[in-house]
C-alpha cells in the first residue's frame, strides 16, 4: 500500500521505495518478472518461507499499487492469476538491478547474513 513519505519533491529513491518496500514485495516482482504470470499457487511454491496470509496481503497492496493485475477466474477451485501492469514494468529495471547487485555481492551478503545470525545467538 502507498504510504506518504514526509520528504521533498526531490526524494526520487523514497518515492520509489514506497512502491517495492514490504518484507516481500520486490522477491514477488522478481518472480512476477521471471515468469510473466503466475497464479497464486505458484507464488506460494517459490516462496515457501511466507506465510498464505502474508503473501495475499502484499500482492493485494501491490494489486492496490497498480504494479500487478490480478486476474480471477470463475472456476472451481479459483484460479487467480498474477501479471505486471504497464506501470509495474517500468520497475523491470529496478528489480534487475536488485537482482546485479545481489548476485556481484553474494560473498559478502553471505558473511554479513552468517554474522547477524551468530550474534543473535
Amino acid at each position: 500500500m502507498v504510504s506518504a513519505y514526509n520528504c521533498d519533491s526531490g526524494c526520487p529513491v523514497q518515492n520509489t521505495l514506497q512502491f517495492i518496500s514490504g518484507k516481500w514485495k520486490s522477491v514477488i516482482l522478481y518472480h512476477i518478472f521471471k515468469n510473466n504470470v503466475l497464479r497464486f499457487s505458484e507464488l506460494q511454491a517459490k516462496l515457501p518461507y511466507v506465510s498464505k496470509r502474508m503473501l495475499a496481503k502484499q500482492l493485494s497492496e501491490l494489486e492496490t499499487d497498480g504494479i500487478v493485475a490480478k486476474r480471477v477466474y470463475p472456476v472451481i477451485p479459483v484460479k487467480t492469476e498474477y501479471r505486471m501492469t504497464t506501470f509495474g514494468e517500468s520497475l523491470r529495471p529496478v528489480i534487475k538491478a536488485i537482482e546485479q547487485w545481489g548476485s556481484e555481492h553474494t560473498d559478502e551478503i553471505g558473511v554479513l547474513a552468517n554474522t547477524q545470525i551468530q550474534e543473535n545467538h
